[in-house]
């Protein structure tokens, strides 16, 4: 029971801490959600430097406004995972739109696709990330092994039903890659 409420507790006390200006708690941040912020941003950008300043542009957002995030709307990292979200999202706009106005190539309509296919791409990279360890190797075997549910029930070490239900889960927590809003587990904006 008490890891359960581990994370949401975790979550009020990192925001308390920042709240009061602890340089210590941006640090432990950073260290827990580095890697997911650079990725996202990367993912959305296809741009190392671009994701270098998103990373930053994240975390100092986050150590500006703690008071932004609501604990009662969703974990930290899913907050997290959404600023990244728009602001990478931002940066592509008006990186390609800049681009557009000096005589690239492409339209307005080419612009937004392109924002779509790197917010699903981000999405879905978000979900596989936090999705639970089980559905996430099962996926893994499935997809990266091209291993059936059979090779996966025993590459597991679990019966075959459960491999099913394991990539059945999976791929529907994959299928909501395409729905438009914040990642799971965060219903609110910042």
């Amino acid at each position: 029971m008490a890891k359960k409420d581990a994370p949401p507790r975790w979550d009020r006390k990192m925001q308390q801490r920042l709240a009061r200006g602890e340089a210590a708690a941006l640090g432990e941040l950073y260290d827990r959600f580095a890697s997911l912020v650079h990725g996202l941003a990367h993912t959305v950008l296809g741009d190392e430097r671009g994701a270098d300043a998103i990373t930053r542009q994240v975390f100092a957002h986050v150590w500006e406004h703690p008071d932004a995030y609501d604990p009662k709307q969703g974990p930290l990292r899913s907050w997290v995972a959404d600023l990244t979200h728009r602001f990478a999202v931002q940066r592509l706009r008006d990186t390609e739109s800049a681009a557009l106005a000096r005589g690239g190539h492409g339209t307005p309509e080419d612009l937004e696709r392109k924002v779509q296919r790197a917010s699903v791409a981000a999405r879905a990279d978000y979900i596989v990330q936090a999705m639970p360890a089980p559905l996430r190797a099962a996926l893994e075997l499935a997809y990266f092994q091209r291993r059936d549910y059979r090779q996966t029930a025993s590459d597991l070490g679990v019966t075959e039903d459960e491999a099913r239900r394991r990539l059945r889960l999976g791929l529907q927590l994959l299928s909501t890659a395409h729905d438009v809003g914040a990642p799971p587990g965060y219903g609110g904006a910042v």
